[in-house]
């Protein structure tokens, strides 16, 4: 006979996995009508929950997962460092799984981790991976997302907000009478990419310039695609590049230092994220900074107020423009 398992009482109740495994461990983030549903479909079937498995995650292994899409990614790198450092001052220590921006790669990491039965996870989650971290909620392992967020998954994160220093770029290369600026985007299916793309175009109207679609590169967080990027905006004329990732800067960087261009003369620059080599540039390069420092200690805060059974709210920290010498005080006749 069948033994009826978490899924079919999804599948009974018209709820999602991740629905029915808050309900069914008392969980306060469903709504009434969700509850009562679960918990009908539930005793329809004649569900039990499997008492051995939660004795199992009930024993403390002493160690969390963090899994990010690339740690190629000086970002990502940078903030391991620092997620690691936070657990380990806990007593913690950290798997470390990186999906390689795959999503076939991500969801092998989510069964190893899975398997590990970690105390917690803390996830920069990438957009294919609906259904692996559906399991991951299922199996109520304590979980909060780092960098990135996914607005229909009620998961507790901590992220940059782009908006203060976006506009402070944007603003920046108006007053230096620029008007012809060229946009690199992350990808469109992630909450940064549209987020830093947004507030790109909010700056710009904001500012009276509407967005010229042919002045927007669309990349995907990876060097050549910032390579490609500001190839194509500088045929178009662009007086200045914005990049929104740290990749793709060093790839725009790449291409214009291949055509011979004077960074901060022939062309200006704004880069993302206050990594140190862009601090050894000739020019240094101008960024947008996140505080990769502050939310990797915070999201590892919100981790452990999790692994208490607490339901911490979702912070959102600011970015600021760090002004270095790839951005001129005027454009003058490049305008």
């Amino acid at each position: 006979m069948h033994k009826p398992t978490i899924k079919d009482v999804a599948a009974r109740s018209g709820m999602s996995v991740g629905t029915v495994s808050r309900v069914l461990n008392g969980s306060q983030a469903t709504s009434e009508a969700s509850r009562l549903a679960v918990l009908e479909a539930a005793r329809e079937l004649g569900y039990l929950p499997n008492a051995h498995a939660r004795s199992l995650r009930s024993e403390h292994s002493g160690t969390i997962a963090l899994l990010v899409p690339d740690v190629r990614n000086p970002f990502f790198a940078e903030l391991a460092r620092v997620v690691e450092t936070a657990a380990l001052d806990r007593g913690l220590a950290t798997l470390l799984c990186n999906a390689d921006e795959d999503a076939a790669q991500f969801d092998r990491y989510v069964e190893v981790i899975r398997r590990q039965r970690v105390d917690g996870v803390a996830m920069i989650p990438i957009s294919e991976a609906h259904q692996a971290i559906d399991r991951v909620i299922a199996d109520a392992i304590p979980m909060v997302f780092l960098d990135r967020h996914m607005p229909d998954i009620d998961i507790p994160s901590v992220v940059s907000d782009p908006e203060p220093g976006v506009w402070q770029a944007v603003d920046r290369l108006l007053e230096a009478g620029h008007t012809r600026i060229g946009f690199i985007t992350g990808p469109m299916a992630s909450s940064t990419g549209r987020e830093r793309f947004q507030a790109y175009g909010a700056a710009m109207a904001a500012r009276g310039h509407a967005v010229d679609p042919g002045l927007v590169a669309h990349g995907d967080f990876q060097e050549e695609s910032g390579v490609q990027g500001a190839a194509l905006l500088l045929d178009r004329g662009v007086t200045a590049i914005l990049a929104s990732d740290s990749l793709m800067s060093m790839g725009a960087l790449r291409t214009c230092h291949a055509r011979g261009l004077r960074i901060g003369e022939d062309i200006d620059l704004i880069g993302f994220d206050d990594l140190p080599v862009f601090t050894l540039t000739d020019p240094p390069l101008t960024v947008v900074d996140q505080p990769i420092a502050e939310i990797g200690r915070r999201g590892v805060e919100m981790l452990m107020a999790r692994m208490a059974g607490e339901r911490p709210d979702s912070v959102r920290l600011p970015t600021r423009l760090i002004d270095r010498s790839s951005t001129r005080a005027d454009a003058g006749s490049h305008r």
